[in-house]
């Protein structure tokens, strides 16, 4: 079996032809689609191979006058079953620069990737040690650091490269060094190369790892990065990085201002009618966030009395003033509160005509009440 042999898996459906030789067990079989499958050799049957072979002599081979470039075959090839042994020995501790390009994944061109934890022993994990992980799910380059943080500043824990589809070993973590990494932040930008790719945004992620979990039996589980189980803490997955958990004094600050000017500001009574522009119409808002300050130990069917009882409140107040327009803010949702105004209006305020608020301003979640004029009795 050479490269360019046509082959033939023994135990699964498919082939392709021979690409290279990881070693000497292992071959690389390229598909149709052009991946590279790592089989084992033993488990592939040659179906079509060159059949140019160079004649092999009966007899001793005659002597000749040595061709000068006899020397350009003396070296290791591509293919490790066709190796010809140098005849100087200083030749033989020449490095093989031949590298395999690394494997890729049908489905797999977007980023996952994760830190895990594995034990040493996870019988034992008030004592053991854990070897930390960088697993790059996908076929893209990962050129990463990876900080961790103490009270006051950020340090350098480990940068590097990993390739597509790998996982690379960290460092070897003591069980009273865990609380290090309770707090870490992984940068890193991804790429393939020479073969086109779609660019990814670079990654900016910070995360807490919840340390008491290194004490917990059912936070390692199995996985298909591991033979033995792992406690696995994402970083990005399917090209979206990992919520981050941390925030800056200054963003928890600019978050409570808007609830502090609100607090501060006069409570709006519920259910004030505000007009609107030049027009006249009457704005009526009937959001339950609008209308009350909390709806807890509320029902719905509490809320939605509220609610109408707003509305009642509202018509009431403009029912001697023909003419009049209001827009009752109800949204869209499932309908409920919009159904409840319209048989409002059509049992008690027959005076009055109604149609759906402007859609540019309100969508399909207001209704526009015209208050006519009532009606004298005989």
């Amino acid at each position: 079996m050479k490269i360019g042999d046509k082959v033939r898996f023994l135990n699964e459906v498919g082939g392709g032809v021979v690409s290279g030789f990881p070693d000497k067990q292992t071959v690389l079989v390229r598909d149709e689609d052009g991946f590279e499958i790592p089989v084992l050799v033993r488990e592939c049957i040659v179906v079509e191979t060159d059949n140019y072979q160079p004649k092999k002599s009966l007899g001793a081979p005659p002597a000749a006058t040595p061709s000068p470039h006899a020397a350009d075959n003396r070296f290791r090839t591509k293919q490790p079953d066709t190796y010809v042994r140098s005849f100087d020995d200083d030749e033989d501790d020449k490095p093989i620069t031949f590298r395999p390009r690394p494997l890729e994944r049908r489905g797999a061109d977007v980023l996952n990737a994760y830190v895990a934890f594995v034990p040493a022993d996870v019988k034992a994990l008030s004592g053991t040690t854990f070897e930390v992980y960088l697993v790059n799910d996908s076929n893209y380059y990962l050129h990463f650091s990876l900080l961790t943080h103490d009270s006051s500043a950020c340090l350098l824990r480990h940068d590097g490269v990993v390739e597509p589809n790998t996982k690379i070993f960290l460092e070897e973590l003591a069980r009273e060094s865990v609380n290090e990494w309770e707090k870490l932040t992984f940068q890193a930008f991804a790429l393939k190369r020479e073969k086109p790719f779609l660019l990814k945004e670079p990654l900016n992620v910070t995360l807490r790892t919840d340390c008491t979990k290194f004490y917990k039996l059912h936070t390692f589980a199995d996985s298909d990065f591991f033979e033995v189980p792992a406690y696995l803490l994402p970083l990005v997955l399917n090209d979206k990085p990992a919520r981050t958990v941390f925030a800056s004094a200054e963003q928890i600050k600019e978050a409570l201002e808007p609830r502090v000017r609100q607090e501060k500001s006069p409570a709006r009574k519920p259910g004030k009618s505000q007009p609107q522009g030049a027009d006249g119409i009457v704005e009526v808002d009937l959001h339950a966030a609008e209308i009350l300050e909390t709806t807890a130990g509320m029902s719905p069917r509490d809320i939605l009395e509220y609610q109408l009882k707003v509305f009642r409140d509202a018509m009431q107040a403009h029912l001697a003033k023909p003419g009049s327009r209001l827009v009752f803010i109800h949204g869209k949702g499932e309908g409920v509160l919009r159904n409840a105004v319209i048989e409002e209006l059509r049992r008690n305020y027959k005076q009055c005509t109604y149609q759906d608020a402007s859609f540019r301003e309100y969508g399909f979640g207001a209704t526009l009440v015209k208050v006519g004029a009532a009606k004298s009795r005989r």
